[in-house]
């Protein structure tokens, strides 16, 4: 991959990636951290894409499972949560920061639905389940954060 393909890919898709890697980490240099091996995972791999969504949900899988893996180091297990989730002209909003309160497999469901607008049907190709299994976590997470958001 040329370095101004992926120069590009980069702008179009680093603040996608940087909201992913937030719900699932507990600060902001965990984050960056979690963002750049993303990108350095693209770059490695080689991968070329079919189109432009493609390209994001490559690039929202690597994230989630970078940020999988960090989360199985013995360091996350007792560090408490940190607020410090904004930067530049990446702004986590509220519901995304309540997003962390949800299990891994709601908060995936929700973020990729609301804030990147796939279907049920994309979701469930992109996670490797079935479509009733998005359908039932989206609706099971939107009534868990209705309670979090109602406390």
């Amino acid at each position: 991959m040329q370095q101004q393909q992926l120069a590009e890919i980069y702008d179009r898709n680093v603040e996608t990636v940087y909201r992913v890697c937030s719900i699932y980490l507990k600060n902001k240099a965990d984050t960056e951290d979690a963002v750049s091996d993303t990108f350095v995972r693209l770059m490695r791999s080689g991968t070329v894409f079919e189109n432009a969504e493609h390209e994001k949900a490559w690039l929202i899988v690597a994230a989630k499972n970078i940020c999988r893996d960090r989360l199985k180091s013995p360091r996350y297990r007792f560090e408490p949560l940190s607020d410090d989730m904004l930067t530049g002209n990446i702004e986590v909003d509220e519901t995304l920061m309540l997003l962390r309160g949800l299990p891994e497999k709601y908060r995936t469901v929700i973020y990729l639905h609301y804030y990147e607008g796939y279907t049920c049907e994309e979701i469930a190709k992109m996670l490797k389940i079935a479509k009733s299994t998005a359908g039932s976590r989206l609706d099971r997470g939107r009534k868990k954060l209705k309670t979090i958001l109602e406390d």
